[in-house]
């Protein structure tokens, strides 16, 4: 027990609390220098990590390597140094917990956020004298200066901004220094600005400065500046007290402005301008009249034509109306991507809503979903994802006082609203209003009041048509969908004079004439099937041997047959290498399959290295093999005499685009997360780009269920920021930017190798919203999506035949049909909830289900030493546990979380599979496990597909925190008896 949940160091708590601040006020490349305790190859991954993704990603990368055990001697104090040799003194006083002031940390923190605000305007300044000025001042190093110096020379902006970056991080105090440079350098408009006083207050400030004698031309010039009254500022011979006194009142000004919504964070809302009235085109108004009558509806427009500023628009003239009435509005704006709350946020509804209306935004990554009840009660307008509503609608189900009604609400706007269908949690929340709809109509009958219901307004570019071949099937799928959504019409429009056609290409590949890197893999995969006595009847590579590669390991793994398990686990990582050497660069598949077996081989070895974990004869056949094999892999990779044609098309399409365009800016679709990566490096790599201004970043999806490592919410809104000021001309994305995300206009398009169905097509060709743009299909070998993309042209075509119709539908025969699906959809629910109530009902005891190594068999632990932590994370504190396994350390693991966080996973000490990963619960460490690392036993049957816990109707004890504490802190005790 004492190994694997041992307390944790007060110094890392401390640490990890303040994380936010010290990625705020640490430079990474100066601390480094001063730091000893860090091997050279992490400090260089550090630096990458600043140079590619920024300062703030570094210091989370050094601050994990800082606190990762276990600990050198010393290494706390050491840290410290660093933090103040390299001029970071307040982030050191944070790791010490010598905390500011809480209202000198809120003004200072009002300070930063003024000069975030103003930065368009401060870059106006001659950079150069001010950073004297400001070296002079102490508010920067000596290296500051150098660096500064270095970017100003090479012309533009940069250097004032690096300027400002470098002074916000200083200690409190530092704004009323930078406000007396600026007065000193005579940046008199930018002193103004930053310090809110008008000229001819200043004016009139160095006259009273200057002489005591103008007391009536003062009391003439503030009868004429009513605008800076307000701020009472006091004269007086010190510029430096001056200074102090405009800060105070700044900041008092700033935080009256941001305490809109009971202590809310709003600085968003405060950095983002108010907006002019809302006035819509005609295709707008048309499409949102009926929902103007108060009347459910769906839109549909195409991506582009401001579908979300016509919500807005509904939802303030709903509210508007409601206030006329003397009633209250309450509206919900569900989305189903974390990005998309801030950005309609940001976007749309704050700009135009916010001097009328309070608005407030919550998503997974926020604090605010704790308190969500509140967080509805005390605002207008609430932008969330779908998820969080569900959650707080089921506690108010269950009769939890911490939850919301449907009641409560009077608009619900859903956007993306075609994913509302079978198992989407769009329609668990319009499957609760369809039950209460029909409720209510028997409430009425028996003539009570019945419930009250929010309007719903749903959003999208293409319903789709679920995979239908003939006309019927599409109008019943779209039917279905006005259905689940209560909508009594379904409003599209042509766009008219505002429509931008397309220029449609596919680019046609050839096969290589040779494939010398690809028949190496092959050899390779062969002699592995050969091992295994296995017997492939389809392509190597194919989607089809992919699926039966799975179907043989996850078979093995339930007989027990490690031989063939290990083998169709290999053999998967080589059917991924044929398909990126045929998708991107040989050379990308050769490192992926050289990481695939250094990390194999690591597996086999404990941390410390004292301990050796067993190889079998078939590891060691499989080690060899690509050992015997990976100088002849490396040699061919490196020839690009080789590559496949698809990057060869690929290469010129882009290069063409950016030549022949005066500012190009476009996306490039392509299937996987790896391909999105690499494809973003061949194309920083190629000096070629470079030279013609292409600038590429990726974005890929933040879900985990990939191996490569997924982005947060915050590095996509980063990249998607620098992809919308100018500063990526280039986007790489997976899917995640088909769909909803706000992203600028593009001029041209390119789907590389990735086809899926109409509506993804619809939402790709919707991101080339320029004039003049194009859309490129690209092929690549075995993706056969020139084929699936004259299908999806049918099925669109096919679509909005069926829209027509629907349209075309007479009002009673529509209300008709409607109605019919909406109770066909409320007796499958009622189905569907009896048979999980059967299926509850038959939840085994956890003494029945029996845990064994996926990787060698071992037997590991029973559901009864097994228990959960907030209904989702299963883990085993139990003694005999904590002695089967080693932890690694897990640098893709580092995003903070709410109670706890995830920082090394666990691995079977004898066979090095991994089992789980290590987690910090409010300061105990729990080992969590991952059900798809083990064969699962249930009542003497082994399940031969278990990837999911919930896939097991077993209900665990509840986590008993008081009494792990408790165990913790006795333990700890009898440590410190002895030790005295």
């Amino acid at each position: 027990f004492k190994t694997a949940c041992r307390p944790w160091c007060v110094n890392v708590t401390v640490i990890e609390e303040f994380r936010p601040r010290l990625r705020q006020y640490i430079v990474v490349q100066r601390v480094l220098d001063y730091i000893d305790f860090i091997e050279n190859d992490q400090k260089e991954r550090i630096r990458q990590k600043d140079r590619t993704e920024g300062n703030g990603a570094a210091v989370d990368l050094l601050i994990s390597s800082v606190t990762k055990k276990p600990h050198s001697p010393g290494w706390f104090r050491a840290f410290v140094d660093a933090l103040v040799h390299a001029g970071c003194e307040h982030a050191a006083n944070y790791v010490q917990a010598k905390l500011p002031d809480p209202e000198v940390e809120a003004e200072n923190d009002c300070c930063v956020r003024l000069i975030q605000l103003l930065l368009p305007s401060l870059v106006d300044m001659d950079s150069k004298t001010v950073c004297t000025q400001c070296y002079s001042a102490e508010l920067l190093t000596q290296d500051d200066t150098e660096i500064v110096t270095t970017i100003e020379n090479q012309g533009g902006q940069s250097g004032a901004s690096e300027l400002l970056r470098r002074i916000v991080r200083c200690p409190p105090g530092w704004f009323s220094k930078f406000l007396n440079v600026l007065r000193n350098t005579d940046h008199k408009r930018l002193y103004n600005e930053l310090s809110g006083v008008s000229p001819d207050y200043e004016k009139m400030l160095s006259q009273k400065i200057g002489s005591e004698a103008c007391t009536e031309e003062m009391s003439a010039g503030e009868e004429s500046c009513d605008s800076i009254q307000y701020m009472e500022t006091s004269t007086t011979e010190n510029p430096q007290d001056e200074a102090t006194g405009v800060t105070d009142q700044l900041c008092s000004s700033i935080s009256e402005s941001m305490d809109v919504s009971n202590n809310t964070d709003s600085e968003a809302a405060a950095r983002v301008p108010e907006k002019a009235d809302i006035v819509l085109r005609d295709y707008q108004m048309e499409v949102a009249r009926p929902a103007l009558e108060g009347k459910n509806i769906i839109i549909c427009l195409p991506t582009g034509s401001g579908k979300t500023r016509v919500a807005v628009y509904i939802t303030k003239k709903h509210l508007d109306g409601r206030r006329a009435e003397g009633k209250s509005g309450k509206v919900v704006v569900l989305v189903n991507k974390i990005p998309l709350v801030e950005q309609h946020y940001l976007a749309e509804f704050l700009p135009f809503l916010k001097h009328a209306y309070v608005v407030e935004r919550v998503s997974g990554d926020s604090q605010l979903k704790i308190s969500f009840t509140e967080i509805v009660k005390k605002n207008d307008v609430i932008i969330c994802t779908a998820q969080i509503l569900e959650n707080y609608l089921e506690r108010s189900n269950k009769g939890d006082d911490e939850g919301v009604n449907l009641s409560d609400l009077t608009l619900i706007v859903i956007d993306e609203c075609h994913h509302t269908q079978k198992g989407g949690v769009y329609n668990h929340i319009m499957m609760r209003y369809l039950k209460q709809k029909n409720k209510n109509m028997r409430l009425k009958k028996e003539q009570k009041q019945p419930v009250p219901l929010p309007q719903i307004l749903g959003l999208t570019a293409s319903p789709g048509v679920g995979g239908a071949t003939k006309m019927e099937k599409a109008e019943e799928h779209i039917l279905r969908i006005c259905a689940n959504l209560d909508a009594s019409k379904i409003m599209t429009r042509s766009l008219g004079e505002f429509t931008k056609e397309q220029r449609k290409i596919v680019v046609t590949v050839e096969d290589r004439k040779e494939d010398p890197f690809g028949d190496v893999i092959k050899k390779i995969m062969n002699a592995i099937h050969n091992h295994a006595e296995l017997s492939p009847n389809c392509d190597l590579g194919s989607q089809s041997y992919e699926q039966w590669v799975v179907q043989k390991e996850r078979k093995a793994a339930t007989e027990e047959n490690q031989k063939v398990r290990v083998c169709a686990e290999h053999l998967r990582q080589y059917s991924e290498g044929l398909n990126l050497s045929n998708t991107i660069r040989m050379r990308d598949s050769f490192g992926f399959l050289n990481k695939f077996y250094d990390e194999e081989i690591k597996k086999k070895t404990t941390p410390d290295e004292e301990q050796t974990i067993q190889i079998t004869d078939t590891e060691r056949f499989l080690f060899n093999l690509f050992k015997d094999n990976k100088e002849e892999l490396q040699k061919l990779a490196e020839n690009p005499e080789y590559e496949n044609d698809s990057l060869s098309k690929l290469r010129a399409k882009i290069l063409q685009e950016f030549s022949t365009r005066d500012a190009a800016r476009g996306i490039i679709f392509t299937k996987t997360r790896r391909s999105a990566i690499a494809l973003s490096q061949w194309i920083q790599e190629n000096p070629k780009f470079a030279d013609i201004g292409v600038k590429a970043s990726y974005v890929i999806g933040g879900g985990d269920q990939s191996v490569v490592k997924p982005m947060t919410s915050a590095e996509q809104k980063d990249v998607l920021t620098k992809f919308g000021n100018g500063e990526v001309n280039l986007l790489i994305a997976t899917t995640v930017a088909e769909e909803g995300l706000d992203i600028p206009e593009c001029n041209f398009v390119i789907r590389y190798g990735l086809v899926t169905n109409e509506i993804a097509m619809i939402q790709a060709q919707g991101r080339g919203r320029a004039e003049d743009s194009s859309y490129t299909l690209v092929e690549v070998k075995n993706s056969g999506v020139a084929e699936k993309e004259c299908v999806n042209e049918y099925r669109k075509t096919m679509m909005n035949k069926a829209i027509d119709k629907i349209r075309a539908l007479n009002q009673a025969d529509y209300d008709k049909r409607i109605i019919e699906f909406q109770m066909q959809s409320i007796m499958e629910e009622k189905v569907r909830m009896t048979k999980k109530k059967q299926k509850g009902v038959k939840n085994e005891n956890p003494s029945e289900v029996k845990f064994s190594c996926r990787g060698c068999s071992k037997h590991v632990c029973t559901g009864e030493d097994i228990e959960i932590i907030e209904n989702m994370h299963r883990v085993n504190l139990t003694p005999e546990f904590c002695e089967l396994f080693i932890q690694r350390e897990n640098t893709t693991l580092q995003e903070r979380l709410l109670d706890y966080e995830t920082n090394g996973f666990i691995a079977c000490k004898d066979c090095g599979q991994r089992w789980g990963s290590m987690m910090l619960y409010r300061g105990i460490e729990c080992p969590c496990l991952h059900v798809k690392n083990f064969v699962v036993t249930l009542s003497g049957k082994k399940i031969s597909k278990c990837t999911k816990w919930s896939e097991l109707a077993i209900k665990f004890s509840a986590f008993d925190y008081a009494e792990h504490a408790s165990k913790i802190a006795e333990s700890s005790d009898e440590e410190d008896s002895m030790t005295c």
